[in-house]
């Protein structure tokens, strides 16, 4: 399956979920001074695309490295977007990663694992495994993502009250739904690879 950078760009802004981040983000800057939370939301922003972008550049030496196949990562990249897909479907009040923390939230769990989790990061590997050459390409993906998700996560709070709590359940069970057809497609993938390889 020949993925598109539109493809690209849907696929990471799903598994980056901001829609069903807003509720995370402004529960989690509630305490935080109003004035310095665009500055938290950026910080955290660049933080998880620091991360995505390494894993763009660095991701498949480091699977080549530890001795793992393209196909074991499609299913544990299945698997874990599955069980996260199921989380958003049926969500749970300690919210889809089951973090809590208290202050100023600094990379955990804002950036790391609510925008750039495993599965964002399985992603990425994954569509650089895929077509190498393409690299300039799912950097500009990741870029077009976050730009999003960023614009998301400023306007968080206009956002909820714009739509609801209800509207922002409902997206993130659609997203979950979404996500799971995804998940399900990268384990067959794997399976098949795997399968292939015997």
């Amino acid at each position: 399956m020949e993925l598109s950078f539109t493809s690209a760009v849907v696929i990471l802004l799903l598994v980056m979920d901001p829609v069903g981040n807003v509720p995370v983000f402004i529960a989690l800057l509630r305490p935080v001074d109003p004035k310095r939370r665009t500055q938290v939301i950026l910080r955290e922003c660049g933080i998880a695309f620091a991360v995505l972008l390494f894993f763009v550049f660095f991701g498949d030496p480091l699977l080549s490295l530890l001795g793992l196949s393209a196909s074991a990562l499609h299913i544990a990249g299945g698997l874990i977007l599955f069980l996260i897909a199921l989380r958003m479907i049926f969500r749970r009040p300690d919210g889809v990663f089951g973090d809590a923390i208290s202050g100023e939230p600094f990379i955990v769990p804002l950036a790391i694992p609510s925008i750039a989790g495993p599965t964002a990061i399985a992603t990425v590997i994954l569509m650089v495994s895929r077509a190498p050459e393409r690299m300039l390409e799912w950097v500009a993906a990741a870029t077009v993502a976050m730009v999003i998700t960023l614009a998301i996560l400023i306007f968080a709070e206009r956002l909820s009250k714009l739509i609801g709590e209800r509207g922002v359940l409902a997206a993130e069970r659609l997203m979950g739904l979404i996500l799971t057809a995804i998940a399900v497609e990268m384990l067959l993938q794997g399976i098949e690879s795997f399968v292939r390889q015997l």
